[in-house]
């Protein structure tokens, strides 16, 4: 790791904070020297499944997010969409942003967000509502916690035509943007969340038209392995306790991959206030 100073020598308001980010990665470095260890053999490294933007989050009857979980950077959806106003997670909106244009530039095919994210406490509505409604839990409505909406990950997308009827169902996958979107979506980031095949894993009817993103990595992987979510979370987290049990740590193999290799000390251009940026 090496230290480079730009604009002259550092002043003392900076120096401060430079002895505690050092003091800091003094107490942490002889731990990141232990992350030696059995070698990481699993095809999607150890940074991506730290996870540390919650990409992966698993949300199901089984693993229920608490009534608070809701993502500090959701942003408004610019795409086409049937309701006022929609909101995704940046990295999400970003890519399905990328994915609405690809689509139309180069098939010509016109989709339309129908839901994003969904706040534990509307679900909760919408939960109870149908139940009263139906008399018994149809499974069409996640029960609150248990929704993939509640993540600011998982949206539902459709064509024209299957925004002008009342609800959804399997048929849609018969649609040319539905199969559009099967075979492309991993290449922005996302998968199909309730797959026809996995309904036994996810617990939920087949959804060709909620796609859920994970990030590029992830999402080629799971493709490429034909995985639900709750597969690929069951499959790594399973690699994670055999390289643990053969002397491994991955807590101290992410601590080291993620210390500092080099801070520049530098001053802004606008006010001449100095900054500290560590680049890894």
């Amino acid at each position: 790791m090496r230290i480079m100073k730009k604009n002259g020598e550092i002043r003392p308001a900076l120096r401060g904070r430079l002895a505690a980010l050092l003091m800091a990665l003094l107490l942490v470095l002889p731990y990141a020297g232990r992350a030696s260890g059995p070698a990481w053999d699993y095809p999607l490294g150890p940074l991506i499944l730290a996870d540390k933007d919650d990409y992966l989050v698993l949300a199901n009857k089984d693993v229920l997010l608490t009534s608070d979980y809701e993502p500090d950077d959701m942003i408004r959806l610019g795409v086409n969409r049937t309701v006022g106003e929609a909101r995704l997670r940046k990295a999400a909106s970003e890519a399905l942003d990328r994915m609405f244009e690809d689509a139309k530039e180069q098939e010509g095919y016109v989709l339309y967000v129908k839901s994003a994210y969904r706040s534990y406490q509307t679900q909760r509505t919408m939960y109870y509502n149908r139940l009263e409604k139906m008399g018994y839990d149809d499974g069409l409505v996640q029960y609150p916690g248990a929704s993939d909406h509640q993540t600011g990950l998982g949206v539902d997308i459709l064509n024209y035509k299957w925004t002008q009827k009342d609800g959804m169902n399997a048929l849609f996958a018969q649609e040319a943007e539905a199969q559009w979107m099967e075979q492309h979506c991993w290449e922005y980031g996302y998968v199909i969340r309730y797959e026809s095949d996995k309904e036994d894993k996810t617990g939920i009817k087949y959804e060709p038209w909620h796609l859920r993103y994970v990030g590029q990595e992830a999402a080629a992987y799971m493709h490429e392995r034909h995985l639900c979510l709750e597969e690929f979370t069951e499959e790594w987290q399973g690699y994670l306790r055999d390289y643990e049990a053969r002397g491994g740590s991955f807590t101290q193999l992410v601590l080291s991959l993620n210390l500092p290799r080099e801070i520049v000390v530098l001053e802004t251009e606008e006010d001449g206030e100095e900054e500290i940026s560590a680049f890894y």
